[in-house]
């Protein structure tokens, strides 16, 4: 189980990447609309770096469903390697199969 401080504030990063979607959205469309060596593309880079650090997309990180593990994450099923492991031998997901040798 992962600590409740790495989860919190992972939650946090989600929002403030949700608060700033739209933002960030335009400045980069605006951005690809102005010639380069431009004034105006030197305000659309300050007004990007304003943004807070943890609102930007890349810093978020998949976390497991049900245990918060960052690491060895299936996008298809949101559980880390173990616990989708453990769910396949308990016949608890449907069309997977474990497999034997």
């Amino acid at each position: 189980m992962a600590r409740k401080s790495l989860i919190q504030r992972e939650k946090k990063r989600q929002k403030l990447e949700q608060k700033y979607h739209l933002i960030r959205r335009s400045s980069k469309k605006e951005l690809s609309n102005v010639p380069p060596l431009s004034d105006k593309r030197d305000e659309i880079y300050g007004k990007l770096q304003s943004l807070p650090r943890n609102s930007a997309p890349t810093r978020l990180r998949r976390r497991c469903f049900s245990t918060g593990r960052s690491r060895a994450n299936y996008r298809d099923f949101g559980l880390s390697g173990y616990i989708l492991r453990e769910m396949v031998h308990a016949c608890l997901l449907p069309g997977a199969t474990r497999s034997s040798w």
